[in-house]
């Protein structure tokens, strides 16, 4: 099944309860929350604060992606603010394994996050601690970033991985993701797609949402 997760980085912030409440509407699986420190990247987004409030409008699982440096010190934050699934970079924490089982150990789900140029060793090391891998198809930081093709056979290298373990691994892919692009995407294995732009700039993001689905 193929799952859509909005990336409110892209919502008017002025206006975020409404677009978190038609994006619901419009048949998104999950919201995609972009918390970003201006340390590991070099922007300054949100953090639990807005998770708090935007979950007061939406029943729709919020997917917090952490693009933070040492996200250790921030997880139960997010727990708190009602985030259901959080995901923690590589590149951004020593210990990945005891981080990614803290999460869990809070009940919530958790998962991890490459940077295009990052190998995919890191994966076959935690699949055992994933709910959700996440491959960045830009370099974090910015919205409305071009998508990088490179990543496609990264993806098909983890959805092989994800499969051959036998565990139940969501796999997502952030950036750049349009109508041109997401059929080789969806070809190559991934099954949760972010999209800000491509969504929140559609006439019509229901639409936006079924196309993406294929």
């Amino acid at each position: 099944m193929i799952k859509i997760s909005p990336s409110i980085l892209s919502a008017d912030f002025a206006e975020m309860g409404k677009a978190v409440e038609l994006m619901e509407k419009s048949g998104a699986d999950y919201i995609h929350c972009d918390v970003m420190d201006g340390a590991f990247v070099p922007n300054i987004s949100f953090g639990p604060g807005m998770i708090k409030a935007i979950k007061k409008h939406t029943s729709l699982p919020l997917d917090v992606h952490l693009m933070v440096d040492k996200p250790e010190r921030y997880i139960d934050d997010f727990v708190n603010a009602g985030a259901s699934i959080i995901t923690i970079h590589a590149e951004a924490t020593t210990h990945i394994q005891r981080v990614l089982q803290y999460i869990r150990a809070k009940g919530v789900k958790c998962g991890l996050v490459l940077n295009p140029a990052t190998p995919v060793d890191y994966v076959k090391y935690c699949l055992d601690c994933v709910d959700m891998i996440l491959l960045m198809s830009v370099n974090p930081g910015f919205g409305g970033q071009k998508f990088i093709p490179a990543v496609l056979p990264k993806v098909k290298e983890v959805s092989d991985m994800i499969a051959a373990s036998g565990y139940d691994i969501e796999l997502e892919i952030d950036g750049g993701i349009n109508f041109e692009n997401i059929g080789p995407v969806l070809k190559a294995g991934a099954n949760v797609i972010v999209a800000g732009s491509t969504v929140f700039g559609h006439p019509d993001p229901a639409e936006a949402i079924r196309r993406l689905r294929g």
